[in-house]
């Protein structure tokens, strides 16, 4: 398949792109979403192997959201089994992903301990009478274990990202998909750069009720809870750009935040 170079302006678009699917069906996105987040805090049951299965699984649920996003792009209804379309189409070779991406989001944790040493932020606040500097410097290797582990965690997100659908709508091969996942990221840095800017500015507005109270903090977890399956469709977007020479007519322009 062919990587297109698409422009900085399509960061943006993906999000606009994402939340007119969103629109297509909002109450089913919610339901898968409310269903994804109990069959996680189920995960958590089961201490260690419960989080590390959901991991593993996760790419197979991923596809499953984005065989949801296809079926409303076609016009069919979104539907709950859409979320486990992945475990009866392309289990195998999507349970290898979530195995590499398993591995090395443990790697990433790693990293992060190690960088983080035994300076442990947690650590120093349970202490009583804790000086100042030691209290800086806790914070300083608090702030470099972050940065270092998001400088590790790039290139795992930019294998991951389009791997999923490669396998589920293109038929590729685990290996194969996760190179050329990372090579469109690559490629196509600078609109990834807007697109990660202006979530994390969208989540920034999004957070300012929470200074209202207890009503502002409620609709704060309203409006981050609905942004999720709104972040989810716009991965599917990005892909139809970005491997897609010629966008469809019923997504391309359109502004659905100002409808």
């Amino acid at each position: 398949m062919e990587v297109q170079l698409v422009s900085a302006s399509k960061g943006w678009q993906w999000i606009v792109d994402g939340y007119a699917l969103f629109r297509k069906s909002p109450a089913m996105w919610i339901a898968i979403t409310l269903l994804l987040g109990v069959m996680w805090l189920a995960s958590m049951i089961i201490p260690l192997l419960g989080p590390l299965l959901f991991n593993l699984f996760s790419p197979l649920l991923f596809a499953g959201l984005m065989a949801g996003c296809r079926a409303l792009e076609n016009g069919e209804a979104l539907e709950i089994r859409h979320l486990f379309a992945g475990f009866k189409d392309r289990a195998a070779p999507l349970v290898t992903i979530g195995g590499v991406y398993l591995v090395g989001t443990i790697v990433v944790v790693g990293v992060v301990l190690v960088v983080a040493g035994g300076s442990m932020l947690p650590s120093v606040l349970s202490k009583s009478g804790t000086d100042i500097e030691t209290l800086r410097a806790a914070l300083r290797s608090m702030a470099l274990a972050l940065a270092v582990g998001a400088a590790v965690y790039l290139p795992l997100i930019m294998l991951i990202w389009f791997a999923p659908l490669l396998v589920m709508f293109d038929g590729m091969t685990p290996v194969a998909a996760m190179k050329l996942s990372f090579a469109a990221c690559f490629k196509n840095t600078l609109p990834f750069t807007v697109y990660g800017l202006a979530i994390l500015a969208l989540w920034f507005i999004m957070s300012l009720p929470a200074a209202m109270g207890v009503i502002g903090a409620l609709l704060v977890i309203v409006l981050l809870a609905a942004s999720i399956p709104v972040l989810v469709c716009s991965i599917y977007a990005s892909y139809k750009d970005v491997f897609t020479p010629s966008r469809s007519a019923s997504t391309t322009g359109s502004t659905p935040f100002l409808k």
